[in-house]
This record gives C-alpha cells, sequence and structure tokens, in this order.
C-alpha cells in the first residue's frame, strides 16, 4: 500500500498548534488526543524531547481487540559490515541473522497469528519466512514497510559516509528529525508513511497480527502509534529480531481505538548485555525491575499490599538476578514494601556472589537503598475509591486508578526520578548501573518521566510482574534516556506472561 498525497499528510503531520493545557484533558491514552502539535523552538535548540503529540488524522476505529507484533529482521550483511543499508536490497540474511529469526519464532511459535505482514526487502521477507514457518496463510507484503529511504547514503559505510557528506552525516547522527539530503527528510517522511501502515495493519479483519519490518520504520510504528514525534527517533531502541508489542482496544462510542505498548524490543539475546545504544557507547544506565508476583494472587490489580512474594514471584526475582550477571551493579534503590525488598535483597546476593566463585576472590559489597518515594501506600490513602478492579494482565490496567490517584502519582515520581538520576550521577564509578525496583505502576511513570511525557501518556504502557527495562544514557544522566526494552520478559522463560497469548482465562497462570 502506498501513502496518497504524502505531501498533504506531511503537511497535516507537522503544522503547529497550541497544546490544551494537561488539566483540561481527562483521557489517559495518547491516541485519544487528536491535537496535532510540533516540538517548540526552545525544544529543538535544546536538542530535547517533547511531550507534545504528533498524529495526523485519527486511527480507524476497530469492533474487536487487536494485538500487533512488530519484529525487526535479523542480522544482515550489511549490518555485520556496519554499510548503511536504507531502502535498499543488496543485502541477506547472515548466518547469525538465521539463528535470531529462528529463535524468534521459537518464541512465537503457540501464538495464533492472524495474518503476516512483511517489507518487501530480503533480509525482512526471509525473517518473516522463518517466524511465520509452515503456517498456511501466505505473508502479505507492503512497500510501505521498508526501511527509511537515505537516498545517497545508501550502501556507503559509515566511515564513508562521514568522509563524504560531512556536516550533512553529523546531522543525521546527532539531529535525524532535521535532518535533510537529495531535497528529502527521510525521518519526517517516515513517520508519515508508518502511519499510513498503521491503517492498512488495522483495517485488516484480524485480531492477532506480526509484522516483520527494519529497525527505523519499526521505530516509527511504535512512535505513531502512541503518538510520538520524530524527535523520538533511535530513543525506542529495535534490536535484530526484536519483538514490540502493541495492543489495540475498541472504544465503545466508535472512536480511535486506545493504544498501549505492551512491550518494547524483546530480543533473543540478553537486554543487557553489551554497553550501546543505537550504535553509541553508554556507561550510564538505569534497569527498572517489577518486583515478582505477591502471595495474595486473588486480589484483582492493583494488588498493592504490603505482602511477600509466592513462590512464582520468588522464581521470577531469582531468574532477574540471573539476568542482570551480565552487568556489575552499582547500587540498587527498592520501595520499603516487602516484595520490592525481597526482590532487591536477591539481586544484591547474586550479584556479590558472582565475583567470589575463584578461590582468591572477595566479595563485593553491592549498596542497597530503600526510597519512600516507590511506595503507592501514601498516594492512595487519599481515595477511597482509588481503583478500579482491573486484572494486572489486561493493557492500560493502569487507567483503573482515579484521575486524582494518577495525579499524585505522576507528581511524586517527579521527585523520585530527579532522586535517581542523581545517584546515577555520582562520577565515583565511571561505569554507573543503578537498578530501581518497585510497583509496576510507580516505573510506568518514571519511563513517562525519561521520555518527557505528561501523565496523559502513562495509560499507553505497560509493565508486568518480574519485568525489565532498561534506559541508557549515552550523553550522561543530564542528557536524553535512551530505550534499550520495556517490560522484558523473556528471562522468565515459563515462569513469564506469553507475549501474545492472553492469559486471563488460562487456568495455567
Amino acid at each position: 500500500m502506498f501513502c496518497a498525497a504524502p505531501h498533504l499528510l506531511l503537511h497535516r503531520c507537522f503544522s503547529t498548534y497550541t497544546r490544551p493545557h494537561p488539566s483540561s484533558i481527562t483521557v489517559r491514552s495518547s491516541s485519544s488526543l487528536q491535537e496535532i502539535h510540533e516540538s517548540t523552538p526552545e525544544s529543538k535548540e535544546q536538542g530535547g524531547l517533547s511531550s507534545q503529540l504528533y498524529a495526523s488524522t485519527p486511527f480507524p476505529p476497530i469492533k474487536v481487540a487487536k494485538r500487533v507484533v512488530l519484529v525487526r529482521h535479523g542480522q544482515s550483511t550489511w549490518n555485520e559490515e556496519g554499510r548503511i543499508q536504507g531502502s535498499s536490497n543488496f543485502s541477506v540474511l547472515t548466518q547469525k541473522g538465521e539463528a535470531q529469526a529462528e529463535t524468534s519464532r521459537q518464541m512465537l511459535v503457540d501464538d495464533a497469528f492472524d495474518v503476516c505482514f512483511s517489507s518487501p526487502l530480503t533480509r525482512s521477507k526471509r525473517t518473516a519466512e522463518i517466524i511465520w514457518g509452515t503456517r498456511k496463510e501466505g505473508i502479505i507484503t507492503n512497500s510501505d514497510l521498508r526501511e527509511i529511504d537515505l537516498y545517497s547514503f545508501q550502501g556507503l559505510l559509515k566511515h564513508e559516509g562521514k568522509a563524504k557528506f560531512g556536516a550533512a552525516f553529523r546531522q543525521w547522527q546527532m539531529d535525524a528529525a532535521n535532518f535533510n539530503i537529495d531535497d528529502h527528510y527521510p525521518v519526517r517522511e517516515l513517520w508519515a508513511r508508518a502511519r499510513c501502515c498503521w491503517t492498512k495493519i488495522l483495517t485488516h479483519e484480524s485480531k492477532s497480527v506480526l509484522v516483520v519490518a527494519h529497525n527505523a520504520v519499526n521505530q516509527a510504528l511504535v512512535a505513531t502509534a502512541i503518538g510520538l514525534g520524530t524527535e523520538y527517533f533511535r530513543i525506542l531502541l529495535q534490536s535484530n529480531c526484536g519483538a514490540s508489542v502493541l495492543d489495540f482496544t475498541p472504544q465503545a462510542d466508535g472512536g480511535p481505538p486506545y493504544i498501549c505498548l505492551n512491550r518494547l524490543n524483546q530480543t533473543p539475546s540478553s537486554p543487557v548485555a553489551g554497553g550501546s545504544s543505537a550504535g553509541r557507547k553508554t556507561s550510564k544506565r538505569i534497569i527498572l525491575v517489577c518486583h515478582g508476583s505477591q502471595a495474595n494472587t486473588e486480589v484483582s490489580f492493583p494488588n498493592l499490599g504490603d505482602q511477600p512474594m509466592n513462590m512464582l514471584g520468588l522464581i521470577q526475582a531469582q531468574k532477574t538476578a540471573e539476568l542482570l550477571l551480565d552487568l556489575k551493579v552499582s547500587c540498587i534503590i527498592s520501595s520499603p514494601k516487602i516484595a520490592s525488598v525481597e526482590t532487591a535483597t536477591t539481586i544484591s546476593r547474586v550479584q556479590e556472589a558472582a565475583d567470589c566463585l575463584g578461590a582468591d576472590c572477595v566479595p563485593r559489597y553491592v549498596e542497597m537503598k530503600q526510597m519512600q518515594d516507590l511506595d503507592l501506600e501514601k498516594i492512595l490513602g487519599q481515595s477511597k475509591q482509588a481503583t478500579t478492579k482491573v486484572p494486572q494482565n489486561q493493557p492500560g490496567w493502569i487507567n483503573g486508578f482515579n484521575d486524582g490517584v494518577m495525579t499524585a502519582l505522576w507528581d511524586q515520581s517527579g521527585k523520585t526520578w530527579e532522586s535517581i538520576l542523581e545517584e546515577l550521577s555520582d562520577e565515583s564509578e565511571q561505569q554507573k548501573v543503578v537498578v530501581v525496583v518497585g510497583h509496576p505502576a510507580v516505573h510506568i511513570a518514571l519511563m513517562g518521566r525519561c521520555l518527557n511525557l505528561t501523565k496523559e501518556w502513562m495509560g499507553s504502557f505497560h509493565l508486568d510482574a518480574g519485568s525489565v527495562s532498561v534506559l541508557d544514557f549515552p550523553d550522561g544522566p543530564g542528557g536524553k534516556g535512551v530505550v534499550r526494552c520495556i517490560n522484558y520478559t523473556a528471562h522468565l522463560g515459563r515462569w513469564s506472561i506469553p507475549i501474545t497469548r492472553s492469559t486471563s482465562d488460562d487456568e495455567e497462570f
């Protein structure tokens, strides 16, 4: 599907409107905000992120809930060479890329997809064929799912691009949203094209959709779905064969669906291994760990009692601690609640023991702190009817909080976020990894702070018990946060919630 009159769509996307005061907005999902905005001149000058919404026309209404799984292709020959691919079609999957696609196939093998959309480019189409396996339905190729068009950059090694294009190449690296080449703005064109893709996907008669495409276009699909603009390019990472999941829920009045990012960049390999984000080295990192499942499993969300973890939660905490062995954790900050302290203690013990496996090793001390502002009890005590019972595995469960609680949670998260950034700013360690353990609702607010959003976006994110979300700061704590993954649960194995299958009626859980 090609987008009709793309110049008109771009004009609509980037017209400037006055943003309503947050207090005038009652909905808590970015998909319900139909105003169209552009970054302020101040945010452009500072190179910062803006919480102002980008949108073209409203998303088409849907009749039934729809889940879309986005997967980036496996490693290609040009990925391996460090060559700029863009929308060219000269690279193929490497042996590693084929193996990554097979791992993704196994990760998604039990999911009953109705349809698969794929980019027509060979590296993506081959990945789709591996994941789709023996399913009878044919794969639908869509030209709008091709990778970003980079024109004269395509085919160049990165050092060749720097030498040949100089200032233009630097702008591509540092200010991609405003990058211009051959009289084109590639990132702006990509955002418009991604919006066209969503119309095709949402109007298809299906409930569960697999989309296999590329790094930049998958970033654009995620961003346009939850209402984020081009300044978020390279902020929401998409690794080779990483899976991102979006839930679309119909509105009773037939309007645009509510949209929730269920998870971002669920990778075949560890999300914490290595030290680069979007090709840039990072030495400062925050890892948000949701405590494991709690003892009283019969309480509908939010399960906010101060209870210990059940056996499942203890297993989840141990699995998370093992995942973090790829890192040297500097400090663990937790809520004072029992489940959070138990999770933090498990991580600390495994970290300290890992450095003492040899005969001559000396145990390493990992500092643990408790932060009252990571607790929700005080906030919920302000309202007798703080919540609506919503199963925690359902998308948008955080909207079970009433508006007063959401406002208090958001306000409290600002102070909490500043305290965490201050901890990360400690210059006594060149490599600094801070693990924060708490309730999923608090972590959703903290992610919103990292992305410079407002409270209205909190309903656009989802976190599960035992999940891990990774935030990198390649420019230090004062720079933009890069989201490496959200709601990562692959490390939990059989002890996690499946990526796409609903568990609301699943007796096994």
